[in-house]
């Protein structure tokens, strides 16, 4: 395992355009549904996938590798990255470790999937076409020391191909065309929108260092994902929704298995983040108020 050194500059792009070439024709094969047709059965396979993998992304690939924000057992560790990267957006320690890399840069020339730094294309698909970076294994020592974990990360396309094979024979060509493929596509987008628009759109709480926005609707689509200015002011806390009217789905679901001892020691917000937070918060409505008077 070879170590990367940190970018002092941008790196430029290399596309890996033979090795992207799943990713588009899975966008293509979303049309196969127009041969196969849609089923109820497809529908609820793909209803079901979506919403397991999207917690795989967020409560797996992002809470728990990229920034350890609760501790589970080594069974339940290897379940997460399974699921993860059934979502097929490359290895877990790939994944993790390149995320650190966008927290240490964010927003700044280094950051692997900046709006500011490369456009809103390269921030939303772009960075996963990529094939500039290799793993960063000095970024994830803590997790490149689990053999199984690494042999996902080279295999990083078994877990997607197992599920879509089940997809097939749980449900027929709609299981794969509906159930797999248009789940996985639209797993992708919405997670993407996480790195593009989230620094683009939406309110600000936090005076963090990056661009990174609060957006209810991106935290809807991602189980909690959207609220990124909260993240990206305190990221090594289970919860990105820091108040109560924030949905944060990922974190109830993370709440629920730790009553079962599935997951432990959820990292909460530490009080003067949530106080700092009430205060800008109040700051923002009265200087809205005080503008709409005249005053």
């Amino acid at each position: 395992m070879s170590e990367v050194t940190a970018p002092s500059a941008q790196a430029p792009s290399k596309y890996n355009w033979v090795g992207s070439i799943p990713f588009f024709l899975s966008h293509v094969a979303c049309l196969g549904a127009i041969w196969s047709g849609v089923t109820l059965e497809a529908v609820l396979l793909g209803v079901v996938l979506l919403a397991v993998r999207t917690f795989g992304v967020t409560g797996g690939y992002h809470r728990y590798f990229s920034h350890r924000a609760y501790k589970t057992s080594r069974v339940f560790q290897f379940i997460l990255a399974w699921i993860a990267q059934s979502s097929a957006q490359k290895g877990v320690l790939w994944w993790a470790a390149h995320h650190r890399v966008h927290h240490k840069y964010s927003d700044q020339p280094g950051d692997v999937h900046s709006p500011v730094q490369r456009g809103f294309w390269y921030a939303h698909v772009g960075w996963i076409l990529d094939d500039t970076a290799e793993t960063r294994w000095d970024k994830i020592q803590d997790f490149a020391k689990y053999p199984e974990l690494r042999f996902l990360n080279r295999f990083y396309l078994l877990p997607p191909i197992v599920l879509a094979v089940a997809c097939y024979f749980i449900a027929g060509w709609p299981g794969l065309f509906v159930g797999f493929f248009w789940s996985t596509t639209l797993l992708w987008h919405n997670t993407f929108l996480i790195n593009s628009l989230t620094h683009i759109w939406g309110k600000r709480r936090y005076d963090t260092t990056d661009d990174s926005r609060n957006n209810f609707f991106t935290a809807l689509l991602t189980f909690g994902e959207g609220w990124h200015n909260n993240h990206h002011h305190y990221q090594s806390s289970a919860r990105n929704g820091f108040y109560w009217w924030e949905v944060d789905i990922t974190y109830y679901i993370l709440k629920v298995l730790s009553w079962f001892g599935i997951v432990w020691d959820l990292r909460p917000v530490p009080e003067r983040v949530l106080e700092e937070g009430r205060r800008k918060d109040r700051e923002r409505v009265l200087a809205l108020s005080t503008s709409e008077s005249g005053g």
